[in-house]
């Protein structure tokens, strides 16, 4: 089911700190818009409308929809272009409290702006179906970088010639907000300021990045639709500073001003079990890796924490194997996936096997009728409304899938944010539907059922319910896709106990490579959000040992994010690799344990060419510094990373390549 998951991926293809004002937030240092301006009421002049936000103004010419920010000190920063294919004429303005209102009547659009916790908040209603692109953002002329929370997080220069380029295919690529971006974010660096834009109402609305005379351009497109649901558009923007993180210090103050944001800290008062992800490497287990005996060998290694998972198949780790795991102090339990049906009869994996009549009757159905197929051309696409309908399905797979003593949950597919519309009479639904129901699901294994769960490349709008992701620190790009379709390079699916595509060490293309691992270009967007939320790793797929090239930089991002390393593992990996992984996890386990739980509080390039980055978490709880470079910082060699915790005499170092 994994394979077909991958297969289908390919298919598819902050507060931050104001000029002003800091806002203290649950024991984070977030720096943020002013959220208590002298007044919020918005200001007539003319055809536009002023609205006081942190830090200055915004200025919107409801003519067009461009705005522009007025800095308190009266720097002039254009947040957005006109809205693309024009709007027709503007009624008149009213405002009423502290909102102003206009329509469009030849677009059906009724318009309101209001200052938002030092945000400006714009939110269109349409009364037909129909398509906006807009904001559209980055004319600036001085704009310098877009930041894209692309996996973790990209900070490109908006004048860089690959990014600009088809090479890495970003461009003319639009980027649905749910499923391209791992949160409904953006931003960009102007001059000595930032602008940061999110849009709360994610599904139905994309993001393209263009490149117009050569320079990164982003425009946001909206789809009005009634039985999608998504007749309101909403979207503030704030003035920052010129963080690369400052926008995600924006989301996150969103997400915690709007009661969208748990702690890992509350997640372990409710399941005490999640504390023992603290310090743990992950690993899929495969073949004699599933056996008591691979798992003695681990705790012989000193591997002192671990989440071992296993993939969906006919051979899943014995109830003496998890039994063994748990007496190590391990973490260990299935992939599933609940979004994927076959034919009993002739099914290829058991998470595609449905009693009843899940197939076919139960696959989502398009506009015109026609069954979804699912994952690499396999049965159905199983829809969610079919199975929230017959509840007994769900529970009966959990009891048979756990019932080895299962303490941990992979479910597949779910947080990661492809949603879909069922035209089905016995099921109908739309992607809100669709999100709502993977929430109940995925929140009755967390919450009801105690498990520590997980999910793939995890959308922030997930990140209540889950306690880790495998997926959302890798800033994917389509040029991986064709590399992993390449079986002579990356390997096939045979042997079946040690398929080729995970242990078959690899070489990416020179694009891919920049356009995924260059530490130049990467920034911790994701874990300045959600780093005491959840757990964030690589795909699995992208195991530390498929790719010999980027080691040592994967190695020093996860120490510099505090975040662990993705593993797939047999018993010949670990004769191999064994001693390696001990050092490195003896390394990161105590960081991790202290830190873990702690928000990711600062982020900063410490040279002009990045190759020098230091991460702050907590109150200085832990202070990591990377040297990604070819040259020495300081005393700190290049390939290597000085990490210290409050009470350390001095910092640790890993040189993760010696």
């Amino acid at each position: 089911m994994r394979r077909r998951s991958i297969e289908r991926t390919h298919r598819r293809i902050a507060a931050g700190a104001t000029l002003t004002t800091v806002l203290l937030i649950a024991g984070l240092t977030v720096t943020a818009c002013d959220s208590d301006p002298d007044t919020t009421r918005p200001e007539q002049r003319g055809d536009h409308v002023l609205v006081p936000i942190g830090g200055g103004k915004a200025d919107v010419d409801t003519a067009s929809l461009s705005i522009t920010g007025i800095t308190d000190d009266g720097g002039r920063v254009t947040i957005s272009d006109r809205a693309v294919d024009g709007l027709g004429a503007a009624g008149p303005i009213r405002i009423i409290g502290d909102q102003a209102t206009w329509t469009y009547p030849d677009k059906g659009l009724t318009v309101s702006a209001d200052a938002a916790d030092g945000r400006l908040r714009i939110v269109l209603r349409s009364d037909r179906d129909e398509r906006l692109a807009w904001p559209v953002t980055g004319t600036d002329p001085a704009t310098v970088a877009l930041q894209i929370p692309r996996g973790e997080g990209l900070s490109l220069p908006v004048g860089d010639p690959f990014w600009n380029s088809s090479d890495a295919t970003l461009v003319d690529n639009p980027l649905d907000l749910t499923s391209g971006l791992t949160m409904p974010f953006w931003s960009y660096r102007i001059g000595d300021r930032g602008v940061s834009y999110i849009a709360p109402t994610d599904i139905g609305t994309t993001l393209t990045v263009t490149s117009t005379d050569g320079k990164l351009r982003a425009t946001a497109e909206h789809e009005f639709d009634a039985r999608a649901d998504t007749r309101d558009y909403a979207v503030t923007f704030a003035l920052t500073d010129t963080s690369p993180v400052a926008a995600a210090k924006d989301y996150r103050a969103w997400l915690l001003q709007h009661g969208r944001f748990r702690s890992l800290d509350d997640k372990i008062r409710e399941n005490p079990s999640i504390s023992q992800l603290l310090g743990a490497f992950h690993a899929y287990l495969w073949g004699d890796g599933r056996t008591p005996e691979a798992i003695g060998k681990m705790r012989e290694l000193g591997l002192s924490r671990m989440w071992l998972g296993y993939d969906s198949g006919d051979d899943p780790m014995s109830r003496a194997a998890v039994d063994a795991a748990k007496q190590a102090g391990y973490l260990a339990g299935p992939y599933d996936s609940y979004a994927n049906a076959q034919d009993p009869a002739t099914a290829d994996n058991p998470s595609s096997r449905w009693s009843g009549q899940v197939w076919p009757t139960g696959c989502v159905h398009d506009a015109a009728g026609q069954p979804e197929t699912g994952f690499g051309n396999r049965g159905c696409y199983l829809s969610s409304q079919a199975l929230a309908q017959n509840p007994r399905l769900l529970d009966d797979r959990y009891a048979s899938i756990t019932a080895n003593g299962a303490n941990t949950y992979f479910l597949d597919v779910d947080a990661a944010g492809e949603f879909f519309d069922d035209y089905s009479p016995g099921h109908p639904m739309n992607q809100h539907r669709d999100r709502d129901n993977r929430l109940a699901r995925m929140r009755k294994l967390s919450e009801e059922r105690k498990q520590v769960l997980g999910s793939e490349s995890a959308g922030a709008w997930a990140s209540t319910v889950l306690a880790y992701d495998h997926g959302s620190q890798t800033p994917v790009s389509d040029l991986l896709w064709k590399v992993e379709r390449d079986k002579q390079t990356w390997g096939g699916w045979a042997p079946a106990r040690a398929p080729r595509t995970f242990f078959q060490p690899a070489e990416l293309p020179a694009a891919a490579a920049k356009a995924m691992f260059d530490p130049a270009y990467r920034v911790p967007l994701y874990e300045t959000v959600l780093h005491d939320s959840v757990i964030n790793l690589d795909r699995w797929e992208l195991s530390y040992y498929k790719l010999p090239q980027q080691q040592t930089m994967r190695a020093l991002t996860a120490i510099l994010n505090n975040t662990p390393l993705n593993l797939v593992l047999d018993q010949d990996q670990l004769s191999t690799h064994g001693a390696e992984i001990a050092r490195l996890q003896r390394y990161f386990a105590p960081l991790h344990e202290a830190a873990g739980t702690a928000p990711m509080s600062d982020f900063q390039w410490l040279t002009p060419d990045h190759s020098v980055q230091r991460t702050v978490f907590g109150d200085g709880k832990l202070t990591v510094t990377a040297n990604f470079g070819t040259q020495s910082y300081g005393d700190l060699p290049a390939g290597c990373v000085d990490a210290q915790l409050a009470q350390d005499a001095a910092p640790r170092r890993l040189c993760p390549g010696s």
